[in-house]
């Protein structure tokens, strides 16, 4: 049987690390999304990692992938009815790091909040 001290630990194990609440994020602004237009919108992330973290995003029942019968296959990806639960935890997030940069830059730092629009592959 697996144990948690705290609940932040399951949360974690789901949603942590440095990709897995952008994915998140980024399939909340969109019914569905392909690899490449998650990479496009994800900076620094390698394709090899970005699949490794929908496949775990998936076995953990927060992405669903769905796969077109066509040629060339096209897969798309998105949240299920679980994984949008993890909209209040993705918003929280986002609005902490906002105050977090305002207060660094505030301190002096020179950093800054880019205005970031999901970017859509345009036919």
């Amino acid at each position: 049987m697996k144990q948690y001290h705290l609940g932040i630990e399951a949360t974690l194990e789901i949603i942590g690390g440095k990709w897995k609440a952008l994915i998140i994020c980024l399939l909340m602004a969109s019914d569905a999304m392909r690899t490449s237009e998650l990479q496009r919108n994800i900076q620094g992330i390698s394709q090899k990692v970005l699949i490794q973290q929908l496949r775990e995003l998936e076995q953990d029942g927060l992405v669903s992938r769905y796969v077109y019968q066509q040629m060339p296959p096209k897969v798309e990806y998105s949240l299920t009815a679980y994984g949008r639960t993890a909209n209040a935890i993705v918003e929280v997030m986002c609005a902490w790091g906002t105050e977090n940069i305002s207060l660094r830059q505030q301190q002096g730092e020179d950093i800054e909040l880019l205005d970031h629009e999901v970017k859509r592959n345009v036919k």
